[in-house]
C-alpha cells in the first residue's frame, strides 16, 4: 500500500510539473492537426437544428450563415445588400417586390438555384407541417394566412415568372420587409433534398453558402469544409471546426493552450484579458444590437402607476452599475433602440445620453406620493449568478429610495412562463435584434398586440404609440419613418415601462496567428470569408 502511495505521489508531481510547463507556454500554437488551415471556435451548446426554417438559437444562426444564403444580406455596416438576388425593384404601390436571381449560383449538391427554389422555400416555412417557429418573417406576404390555414394550395403572393425572376406581393406596405428577407429563416433550400431527407434535413443540410457540413458529432464538434465554387468567392480557410464546450473555464484553458483560435470572453475573465499585457492588445470589442432592462408590469399595482415606474428609473445609478458591477462591458442605454440602429437623436435635451439621471431624492418623493413608501415589490429573475449580482445592487438602491424588493429566482422555463403570463411585478431581461431595424425593438416589445409571449412582457399599452408604430411600418420614406421612430421612442421613455440599463458589447480575444477577424455586427451575418490563419 505504501509503495502504491509513493507511485501516486510521483504521478501527481509529474502531472503538476507538466501543467506548469504547459501553462508557461499557454497561447503557443499547438502541433498540426487533421484540420489544417481550419478555424477552431467554441460553441457553448449544441444547435437544435441546422434547418434554416426551424432555427431559433444563436448557435444555429451562426452556423447557418456559413451554409445558406437568402435573396439579400447585411453588410458590415448593416446595410441591406444583394445576395442571391443581384437586384430588385419595388413597385409604386410599395407592395410588389421583383427580384432578379443571379445565374450560376449552385447548391452544394451541384444544382443551380432558381426562383422556383425561393418560392418552394417560402411556402415550406409557412406550411403548417413544417412547424416553423418564425412564420412572422413571411406572414405579411399576400395570401399567407389562407396558405397557413390550408384553404389554398399555393402562396398567392409569391410567383416565379421565369427561372431568374421572383415576384413577392405583400398584403399591405411594410417598410422593413427587405430586412426580414435577410434573416436566416428566409434562406433558400433545395426541394429535392428537403423532401427526401424530411426531418433529417436539419442534421444533413444542403445550401448555397461558402461552407458545407462535413460532420456533426453531438456534444463534441461540428466541422464545415469550405467550397471553392462559392459564387461570392472561395473562403481563405479550408474549413471551420466548432467545438462544443459548455464550461467557460474549460474554454479558457483550451484557448490559452492554443486549441481554440478565438474566444468570446466570459464575464468572469473580462478584467484579466483586458488588463493582461500578453492578451489586451488581442482583445476586440463590438457594440451589440441589444438592450438589457428591468421590466415593470404596467397592468397591475404598483407599476400601473407611472410615478412608480419613473421613481424606479430615478432610484438606480445605472452608470455606476455598468462601470463597477458590469465592468464597463457596454454602453449606457438611452432608450429601447440600440444606438447602432438610430439615425436620429431622441430629443434636443440630450435624452440620447441619459433619460433618467440618478436622483434618489426624486425617486423617494415619487414613491411617497404614490403611497408605496416602505412597501414591498417582487422582482423575478432567472437563475444566473451574474443576474443575481446585478439585481441585488438594484435591490439596494430601491431600499434607499424607500421601496423594499423581494428577489425570486426561477429556472429559465418557469421564469419565462411567469413573465409571459404577467405574474411578475418586475423582471430582468434583455432583447436582441432579429434584424437591424428600430422596428424590431418597437413593435414586438411595446405594441399592445404583442402583450405577453409576443414580446411586450411589460404589458404596456398606449394607443397613440400603437398608431405611431403602425404608421412607421407602412412608411417607405426613410427620413419620415425614422422621425416616427424617434417620436415613438420618446413616448416610450416618458412612460418608463422599462429601466433602460445598457447595450451590452461583445468582446473576443484572438490568437496571434489569426488575421482579418472582426466581430460581426449581427451574429447571423458572418460568412467566414475573410478571416485567415498565418502559416
Amino acid at each position: 500500500m505504501h509503495h502504491r502511495n509513493q507511485l501516486l505521489l510521483c504521478a501527481v508531481a509529474v502531472a503538476m510539473a507538466c501543467f506548469v510547463l504547459f501553462a508557461t507556454f499557454a497561447g503557443c500554437r499547438p502541433a498540426e492537426t487533421p484540420y489544417h488551415n481550419f478555424l477552431t471556435l467554441r460553441l457553448s451548446s449544441n444547435p437544435t437544428t441546422l434547418d434554416p426554417a426551424l432555427i431559433t438559437d444563436v448557435s444555429g444562426g451562426i452556423i447557418a450563415a456559413k451554409l445558406f444564403n437568402g435573396l439579400v444580406r447585411f453588410d458590415d455596416a448593416l446595410n441591406i445588400v444583394p445576395d442571391i438576388a443581384e437586384s430588385w425593384t419595388i413597385a409604386q404601390d410599395q407592395r410588389t417586390y421583383t427580384f432578379r436571381i443571379r445565374k450560376q449560383v449552385h447548391f452544394s449538391n451541384g444544382r443551380e438555384v432558381t426562383a422556383q427554389d425561393f418560392q418552394y422555400s417560402f411556402e415550406r416555412i409557412l406550411d403548417r407541417k413544417t412547424r416553423a417557429p418564425l412564420t412572422w418573417v413571411l406572414d405579411r406576404i399576400e395570401g399567407s394566412r389562407e396558405f397557413m390555414e390550408g384553404t389554398t394550395p399555393r402562396l398567392a403572393g409569391v410567383s416565379a415568372p421565369d427561372e431568374y425572376t421572383l415576384v413577392i406581393r405583400l398584403s399591405k406596405p411594410f417598410a422593413p420587409f427587405l430586412a426580414l428577407l435577410g434573416m436566416t429563416t428566409a434562406s433558400v433550400v433545395p426541394r429535392e433534398e428537403s423532401q427526401q431527407l424530411g426531418e433529417s434535413f436539419g442534421s444533413m443540410p444542403v445550401g448555397t453558402g461558402p461552407y458545407v457540413l462535413r460532420e456533426w458529432r453531438m456534444g463534441q464538434d461540428i466541422v464545415l469544409d469550405s467550397r471553392k465554387d462559392y459564387f461570392g468567392g472561395a473562403p481563405r480557410l479550408n474549413g471551420i471546426r466548432y467545438r462544443i464546450i459548455p464550461e467557460d473555464l474549460t474554454a479558457v484553458m483550451e484557448f490559452e493552450t492554443g486549441r481554440l483560435d478565438i474566444l468570446t470572453i466570459p464575464a468572469s475573465e473580462f478584467r484579466r484579458y483586458t488588463t493582461d499585457a500578453k492578451w489586451k492588445d488581442r482583445v476586440q470589442g463590438k457594440a451589440g444590437l441589444n438592450c438589457y432592462y428591468l421590466g415593470m408590469n404596467c397592468s397591475r399595482p404598483p407599476f400601473n402607476d407611472i410615478r412608480m415606474r419613473q421613481a424606479v428609473s430615478y432610484a438606480i445609478d445605472r452608470r455606476r452599475i455598468l462601470e463597477k458591477i458590469y465592468e464597463g462591458r457596454g454602453t449606457l442605454a438611452s432608450g429601447p433602440v440600440p444606438p447602432l440602429l438610430r439615425t436620429y437623436r431622441i430629443s434636443q435635451e440630450n435624452m440620447l445620453f441619459d433619460p433618467y439621471p440618478y436622483d434618489p431624492e426624486q425617486a423617494r418623493s415619487l414613491i411617497t406620493s404614490a403611497g408605496w413608501s416602505g412597501k414591498t415589490v417582487t422582482l423575478q429573475v432567472s437563475a444566473e449568478p451574474e443576474v443575481l449580482d446585478i439585481v441585488e445592487v438594484l435591490q439596494h438602491y430601491l431600499r434607499q429610495a424607500g421601496l423594499s424588493v423581494r428577489i425570486v429566482q426561477l429556472d429559465w422555463s418557469a421564469f419565462k412562463q411567469a413573465v409571459n403570463r404577467g405574474d411578475a411585478e418586475a423582471f430582468w431581461l434583455s432583447w436582441w435584434a432579429d434584424y437591424p431595424d428600430p422596428e424590431n425593438f418597437l413593435f414586438p416589445l411595446f405594441h399592445s398586440a404583442n402583450i405577453g409571449p409576443g414580446g411586450n412582457r411589460s404589458r404596456y399599452s398606449n394607443p397613440e404609440l400603437d398608431r405611431l408604430i403602425e404608421r412607421a411600418q407602412s412608411t417607405v420614406d426613410e427620413k419620415l419613418r425614422h422621425r416616427l421612430y424617434r417620436t415613438a421612442e420618446r413616448r416610450i421613455i416618458a412612460d418608463a415601462p422599462w429601466i433602460f440599463m445598457w447595450n451590452r458589447a461583445d468582446y473576443s480575444v484572438v490568437q496571434p496567428w489569426i488575421a482579418d477577424y472582426r466581430i460581426p455586427a449581427l451574429y447571423s451575418v458572418d460568412k467566414g470569408l475573410n478571416v485567415s490563419k498565418t502559416p
